[in-house]
């Protein structure tokens, strides 16, 4: 968060003294990215409380509502869109300090350089850690396509190339952002990860020479690392419970261990006659 605070905060005066939107666009980049690291700061602690009666889940929900907030930069890039077009159409496009802006671009490397080696070794065994070291890794990226064009600036003078990036940058928070927002928005409406095949799982829990079939199924997100997953499996016999409750062990740890679910519910039936399909419209 201090690293990428410096980073706004040289960027936010480099972008003003030179006058380069190019500038202003790549601090509005780091800025989300502060504004994202504290909310997920946040969200993290909060997803650590205790469970109670009133919260069977906790605070777990909490990283998603946070990741909803995090995308909502859109706005400022669309902004900013409005600002670099409107520059791109004048007649006499106002001349840049291009010193500034190979300076604080350059600043900005080091900086982002920083932060994605102190993520790096963590990043190989955490996925909120890899997200947040990938964003980086995009903003230092970001950073050196500023300073090339602010070499070409000092070079050719060729001022408009200060919006068009300004414009590329914008662009490019923008289609993060839309990631981002799609993906929350799929676990909070509980659509189906996309990594997991229902009918390949279907075709796992009837290799069991036990099972009939599996069906009423339910998937969903409770966050991004935890599946949880509840179905109705038949059985052929009308078995004893405890063989019952080996067997859905089995089915359970089975589940787990190829797609990834970490809270499994089982519910066997014998002899039920009820809709065996695997999803079923239950209004």
């Amino acid at each position: 968060v201090i690293l990428n605070l410096s980073i706004t905060i040289a960027q936010l005066v480099g972008g003003l003294v030179s006058g380069s939107l190019a500038l202003l666009s790549d601090a509005l980049h780091n800025f989300s990215d502060v504004v994202s690291l504290v909310i997920t700061y946040i969200a993290c602690h909060l997803s650590t409380l205790p469970y109670s009666e009133e919260k069977t889940f906790g605070w777990k929900r909490a990283e998603i509502i946070a990741a909803l907030f995090n995308s909502v930069i859109i706005a400022l890039a669309v902004n900013l869109i409005y600002s670099a077009t409107a520059r791109l159409l004048e007649e006499n496009i106002s001349a840049v300090n291009s010193t500034y802006i190979m300076i604080f671009a350059a600043f900005s490397i080091v900086v982002n350089g920083i932060s994605v080696l102190l993520l790096k070794k963590e990043s190989e065994d955490n996925m909120n850690i890899h997200s947040s070291y990938l964003h980086l890794l995009s903003d230092m990226i970001t950073s050196v396509a500023v300073l090339v064009g602010g070499a070409f600036i000092y070079v050719l003078k060729i001022y408009w190339l200060d919006s068009a990036l300004s414009l590329i940058i914008s662009f490019y928070i923008i289609y993060l952002s839309l990631r981002l927002l799609m993906k929350v928005l799929k676990v909070i409406m509980h659509f189906t990860p996309p990594e997991i095949d229902l009918q390949s799982l279907k075709n796992d829990v009837c290799k069991f020479p036990e099972i009939e079939n599996i069906h009423h199924i339910h998937i969903w997100q409770l966050n991004d690392r935890e599946i949880h997953f509840k179905a109705h499996i038949d059985f052929r016999e009308d078995i004893q419970l405890s063989t019952v409750t080996e067997i859905t062990d089995q089915v359970s740890n089975m589940l787990r261990n190829i797609y990834n679910l970490n809270h499994v519910v089982l519910q066997p039936e014998y002899g039920v006659d009820d809709d065996k399909n695997v999803v079923i419209d239950e209004r």
